[in-house]
């Protein structure tokens, strides 16, 4: 969810106001070098937003392996960021990082970044908090009792087909390679939880079930409401599916609503993957060492929330916008939940009365 104020600006104040100066991190930053405009397209970032990511990297690196890095921590984000906004590092920053050590900060930092999610990446936990995240999703679809939308996130990578086993296991339901996130996120695009990095053939079932968000939300630690889910996962007393058979008004009115909190997961991640162009194509993956692309996912993920926070505007589309990806529903027929059929169905009545 987004951050209220006071608690951005107490977060803003933790990072910014007690931060020691280091050694290696002298008055001017490595970023001062570039005009705005040229920090925008280098980084698809502002000035301010950089600014405030810089000091909160620096509160974070501080382990072993960092101390040991010859490059300050303005130089090892500027690689960084760079590599997230293009997929690759322009001649720009090429010139300005030691070749031997664009990977190695990039890791680094990633890992570091992720690690922020934390701080960055909220959970409506409080009472106050999940009214609130509930009564603006009304506002917006007219479903009461919805946290949030729970969909997977696919990010292509490339998988050598000489190993057909592990290659087939990266091939998802849109015949493309890729890698499987889950992702949570409000109704203005807030990414609530990001969990798990699996092969792309993964059923989106499978990662709620296995994930520490749906085990809690299951065991009901997070109260009694929904989350908008596609056909790819099953109805629950929880998981709030569109009904695959509508047969009256009220049925299809649901299903709108439920198509609206839809699209605004497929903006959220369009949005993230057109300021976040190495999300477009990851690299190679194996099936066994995921970690690195799971903290790059998880990295622009919680820069997404800052970038927001900070209302930097996208840059201009690269390519071709993907299109939606469909679900990956069990190739068997799943348990109906007559429970959860009955909720949902108390649900439509509730919000949709006949006209």
């Amino acid at each position: 969810m987004a951050f209220p104020a006071p608690i951005w600006l107490a977060v803003q104040e933790e990072l910014l106001g007690s931060i020691e100066p280091e050694e290696d991190y002298g008055s001017r930053s490595c970023f001062d070098g570039f005009t705005d405009e040229a920090l925008f397209e280098t980084f698809h970032l502002s000035r301010p937003c950089i600014a405030f990511i810089t000091e909160a990297v620096r509160v974070r690196l501080k382990s072993a392996a960092f101390k040991r890095s010859p490059l300050p921590a303005d130089v090892m984000l500027m690689a960084a960021l760079n590599y997230y906004a293009h997929g690759l590092f322009t001649p720009a920053v090429q010139q300005k990082v030691p070749p031997v050590s664009l990977t190695t900060a990039l890791s680094a930092v990633s890992g570091v970044i992720a690690g922020m999610s934390d701080v960055f990446i909220s959970f409506p936990l409080t009472v106050e908090a999940r009214s609130r995240t509930a009564s603006k999703i009304q506002e917006l679809c007219g479903i009461s009792d919805v946290l949030g939308v729970l969909a997977p996130a696919h990010f292509k990578i490339r998988a050598s087909p000489y190993d057909k086993p592990s290659f087939k296991s990266f091939i998802n339901v849109m015949g493309y390679t890729s890698v499987v996130s889950q992702f949570i996120c409000d109704c203005e695009g807030n990414i609530l939880s990001v969990e798990k990095c699996c092969v792309g053939s993964t059923f989106e079932q499978e990662l709620w079930d296995s994930s520490f968000k749906g085990r809690e939300v299951e065991e009901d630690l997070h109260g009694a409401f929904w989350f908008i889910g596609g056909k790819g996962y099953k109805l629950s007393k929880h998981v709030l599916t569109p009904v695959s058979e509508p047969m009256s008004v009220r049925d299809v009115r649901f299903n709108e609503a439920h198509a609206k909190m839809d699209k605004v997961m497929q903006k959220m991640l369009w949005s993230m993957k057109t300021r976040f162009r190495c999300l477009q194509q990851l690299g190679f993956a194996e099936e066994t060492s995921l970690n690195k692309k799971s903290n790059i996912i998880k990295a622009c993920s919680v820069l997404h929330n800052i970038a927001k926070k900070f209302s930097v505007p996208l840059p201009p589309a690269a390519g071709k916008e993907e299109l939606p990806y469909p679900g990956k529903p069990y190739s068997a027929p799943m348990e109906i939940n007559h429970e959860a059929l009955r909720a949902r169905q108390e649900l439509i009545d509730r919000n949709f009365p006949n006209c």
